[in-house]
């Protein structure tokens, strides 16, 4: 393992791995070590989308409300831990302070440049020689059992489309004709058609071979388990396959990025969100796009001859247990949409369970550190980790080169949470 570098990334997930490439593109000598194998954690299994559409942030009106109501129940899509752990507590109370309109109104132009831009990168991405990762523009439709649920969906791409997001409101009858004819049980659905999806893990690790081959060093199975400083700046990364000097480093650890940066005297207000996906083999009939089915917060992916099932947050630290509870309610979320698409007639490739890196705002923390003047933190993005990847390595090379960044990056300083 080499024993120095210009720039060390910390984290081989999908915004760990964006961040080597784009400081690569700038001329920058960089090295990544990954504590598992690269694409070991959130971005392996995740629904794969890139979603302008979801330019909502969690933290938003009603959200608290609802998670008392799911209070009890063991199939809730959204489920928080009690914990007495300070920082956990403290986590909640700006979450709570953000779960307002005015919040929402000043984060949905923030993340939906951010996706943008990222949309832009990724169609970027696609067309370099040695890269195939299914990226696909089929546009996400979400569909709805309820029309409450449904009026409150239409009110919201009211407040979306003011930003430039198109989507088209559809009845029952358009929905399944969208859906190739297979038989549902909703009221209508909501086609936005700027989204897409990829295939997450194929992505991560197709972008981190080509960067090893443009001069990338990858380290795996190397965890960081401290930093030795210097006033400001931290000029030795320790870890178990030995010291690495450094001139930068970029925090992009996931959820695990907290850890890290409290061996800095950093406290990063993020907190481990488990989700699950299962993956089955893709029957005959099955729609081309992604859907969501709204009311259960379950996603429906395509990806080649597979198609994914994903869903739920659970805020329980790093208690990485599948619970099959969880597991059950997505997949019956799933035949009570869209009956033909039974789980129990489909063949399972995979059951799996991931931790996503979650802000108490909804927005990631994109930022150098004022204390460690030479570190930058990539991190916080909850479950849009694959839909800002692209567009994070890209602000992160910048701000680390010095080059004007493509958006203003206030609303994304770590400085907003003190």
């Amino acid at each position: 393992m080499k024993k120095d570098t210009e720039v060390l990334v910390i984290g081989g997930g999908a915004v760990g791995i964006c961040c080597a490439h784009y400081l690569r593109e700038a001329g920058k000598e960089v090295t990544l070590v990954e504590k598992g194998d690269i694409c070991s954690g959130a971005s392996y299994g995740n629904a794969g989308l890139v979603v302008p559409s979801y330019s909502v942030p969690l933290a938003a009106p009603g959200v608290i409300s609802q998670c008392m109501r799911w209070i009890g129940d063991p199939e809730s899509p959204f489920y928080i831990k009690p914990s007495l752990r300070p920082s956990f507590f403290r986590w909640l109370w700006k979450f709570r302070g953000a779960c307002n309109l005015r919040h929402v109104r000043k984060s949905i132009p923030v993340l939906y440049h951010l996706t943008r831009k990222s949309l832009q990168l990724f169609e970027d991405l696609a067309h370099l020689a040695e890269l195939d990762f299914g990226f696909q523009q089929k546009g996400l439709l979400e569909l709805f059992r309820t029309g409450e649920g449904l009026e409150k969906a239409k009110k919201n791409f009211q407040m979306l489309q003011s930003y430039g997001i198109e989507a088209d409101v559809l009845a029952k009858a358009d929905v399944e004709k969208l859906m190739g004819g297979l038989e549902t049980r909703v009221v209508g659905g909501i086609f936005s058609h700027g989204d897409a999806h990829l295939m997450p893990d194929r992505f991560v690790k197709q972008l981190g071979a080509y960067e090893a081959g443009q001069g990338v060093h990858l380290a795996t199975q190397v965890e960081v388990i401290g930093f030795q400083t210097s006033g400001r700046r931290v000029t030795k990364v320790h870890t178990t396959k030995g010291d690495i000097s450094v001139k930068e480093v970029v925090l992009a650890g996931g959820a695990w990025s907290r850890e890290i940066a409290r061996q800095l005297g950093i406290h990063l207000m993020i907190e481990p969100a488990k989700g699950y996906s299962i993956t089955f083999k893709k029957p005959e009939r099955c729609p081309e796009m992604p859907c969501t089915f709204a009311e259960a917060y379950v996603v429906m992916s395509p990806m080649e001859d597979t198609v994914r099932f994903a869903g739920t947050l659970e805020l329980v630290g790093f208690d990485q247990r599948i619970n099959r509870r969880k597991v059950a309610a997505i997949l019956k979320a799933v035949s009570a949409y869209v009956p033909g698409l039974d789980p129990a007639n489909l063949e399972l490739v995979e059951i799996w369970e991931g931790l996503r890196p979650c802000s108490p705002d909804g927005l990631p923390v994109i930022d150098r550190i004022g204390s460690r003047e030479n570190v930058v933190v990539a991190g916080g993005h909850g479950m849009l980790g694959i839909s800002l990847a692209p567009a994070t390595g890209k602000l992160v090379s910048q701000l680390m080169t010095g080059k004007t960044p493509f958006m203003d990056a206030t609303p994304l300083r770590i400085a907003r949470f003190t």
